[in-house]
């Protein structure tokens, strides 16, 4: 069954792929999507999958390095505790950290809060070649400021322009912030760990009785997790706006993070290869200069190697005598 996993063709990993995209081509009910899903995969089976996706994934990030056209934007958002650190860790592993860079967006600074809500993701975007990793992103502005409006007023935006069709036109802005993107060769894949409250519970306790893993609890998230029903209503609206075939949604089912990383690598991968990624071709020209700098380098490496065998010389003798 292992060596099934290990040798998943594209083809195979769009199983693990299709079932949870959501590119605005459908309705969209969040609660028609599984949170404890493990694609007929056994735990085993699901963590081949997981390696064979990261060996994978470090060969396409090294093509598209070296071919500096394309760039991926990866959003991951979700509920606390839903698994996105680990998650990015896991997936990411073995990848050549040189090309790939993640951003966590915490409360906006006053210097951010001076500009409009999508800039301080926009200076982080990733440059041709590179892989960009947004752990929360300016999704939150239709999000924590839609479940919480006291935070949308102090953002000091003109008081005409707060309407309540105000969310509309972020969900109009982003599609088409990304649409932009798109267009400029860069791929984005937006991911939704979709988690249960039973399992979050879960996970709360868990960082509560383990001492090492007290760091990640916040008293915080006891008051956010009364406003699950809220946040749910506002994930629904924003993945039903704002998923396209341009920037389309992936719903993770996250209960179980193994499979949640399956699916997650399994997109990212299935995504790349469909780029046609490839080392770039030298021109006729270029390997002729190659020769040129070949020659030169096996010349010298010869005369090196002819100075290094002379016998000692008149001087070096002498002095070896008078010692």
């Amino acid at each position: 069954m292992a060596d099934k996993s290990v040798q998943a063709t594209t083809s195979q990993l769009e199983s693990y792929v299709q079932p949870f995209r959501v590119d605005g081509t459908k309705e969209f009910h969040l609660k028609l999507f599984p949170r404890n899903e493990n694609g007929d995969l056994e735990k085993d089976e699901g963590k081949s999958i997981i390696e064979a996706n990261r060996k994978r994934l470090s060969d396409l990030q090294e093509k598209l390095y070296a071919q500096d056209c394309w760039s991926l934007l990866l959003i991951f958002q979700g509920m606390d505790a839903a698994g996105k650190d680990s998650a990015i860790e896991s997936v990411f592993e073995g990848v050549n950290p040189q090309g790939c860079e993640v951003y966590s967006f915490k409360t906006p600074t006053s210097k951010e809060l001076d500009h409009d809500f999508m800039w301080r993701s926009a200076i982080c975007l990733p440059e041709r070649g590179r892989i960009g990793i947004f752990n929360r992103s300016y999704y939150e502005e239709c999000l924590i400021v839609r479940v919480h409006p006291e935070i949308l007023a102090k953002q000091r935006l003109p008081k005409k322009l707060v309407t309540k069709n105000i969310w509309g036109e972020r969900f109009e802005d982003i599609s088409a912030f990304e649409r932009y993107l798109s267009r400029n060769g860069t791929v984005v894949l937006k991911f939704f760990l979709n988690v249960s409250k039973e399992e979050q519970r879960k996970r709360f306790l868990d960082r509560l009785n383990e001492p090492e893993k007290n760091w990640k609890f916040s008293l915080g998230d006891v008051a956010e997790r009364k406003l699950w029903d809220r946040y749910q209503a506002a994930y629904q609206d924003m993945i039903r706006h704002t998923a396209s075939a341009a920037a389309p949604w992936y719903v993770v089912p996250a209960d179980r993070k193994w499979f949640a990383r399956v699916v997650i690598g399994s997109v990212i991968v299935n995504a790349l290869e469909k780029l046609d990624l490839h080392f770039p071709k030298v021109d006729k020209a270029m390997l002729e200069q190659f020769a040129q700098a070949r020659t030169a380098l096996e010349k010298e490496g010869k005369s090196g190697s002819d100075r290094g065998g002379k016998p000692p010389t008149k001087i070096a003798e002498s002095a070896k005598k008078g010692r």
